[in-house]
């Protein structure tokens, strides 16, 4: 460890290697509230945070969790429809509480193009929160749906059926097939945009 009177120890959370605080002092000096967005192993969390001199003041949270009990969502907590879905949901809930610009926090995340973060922020951005953002990083609409998960378990599904029902076996212990998870979130969308008074979409 390095040592001498001009050494200066870096914060807790610096070294622990969870903030990565010259990213962090760029989103706050924009002066906006910032849409933060987090996964974990199984869900994925989405908070619209604004940062006070006493520290961060969560202004609108949404989880997938939420997704599960309040809207009925039957697919995996951390896939990109779920994140997707999980941003439409803050969008509208920022919106609600009179936010309408945010910019995305991703915290230590590498911005690989079409990430879970960005289906998230596509859902904001559908909601009517505005985000800057390059439209090329966001995910196609195919995999916003689930397309490719649909795809894949049809194709697991012909050729090696026990390991399509080892490999889908959360869903369908929900009662969802995988193969219909485009069908099951045009439906989940459906019921967030009518409980916040939106149409089609």
């Amino acid at each position: 460890m390095a040592r001498g009177p001009a050494y200066v120890v870096k914060y807790r959370r610096r070294r622990e290697g969870k903030t990565d605080y010259r990213a962090r002092r760029k989103l706050v000096l924009s002066g906006l509230p910032r849409l933060v967005v987090r996964f974990s192993l199984r869900n994925g969390i989405a908070q619209v945070v604004e940062a006070r001199v006493e520290g961060d003041h969560v202004i609108a949270s949404a989880s997938s969790k939420e997704l599960q009990k309040r809207f009925g969502w039957l697919g995996s907590g951390k896939n990109t429809p779920a994140a997707y879905l999980l941003g439409l949901l803050i969008g509208f809930k920022a919106l609600e509480k009179g936010v309408k610009k945010a910019v995305l926090d991703i915290g230590l995340r590498r911005a690989t193009r079409g990430a879970r973060w960005f289906a998230t922020l596509k859902g904001a951005v559908d909601a009517g929160l505005e985000v800057p953002h390059g439209e090329e990083i966001r995910p196609t609409e195919d995999r916003i749906r689930g397309e490719h998960i649909a795809g894949y378990a049809r194709m697991l599904l012909e050729e090696d059926p026990e390991a399509y029902k080892m490999r889908f076996s959360k869903y369908l212990e929900r009662g969802l097939r995988p193969e219909e998870l485009p069908k099951h979130f045009e439906e989940v969308k459906a019921r967030i945009m009518e409980a916040y008074g939106r149409v089609g979409g």
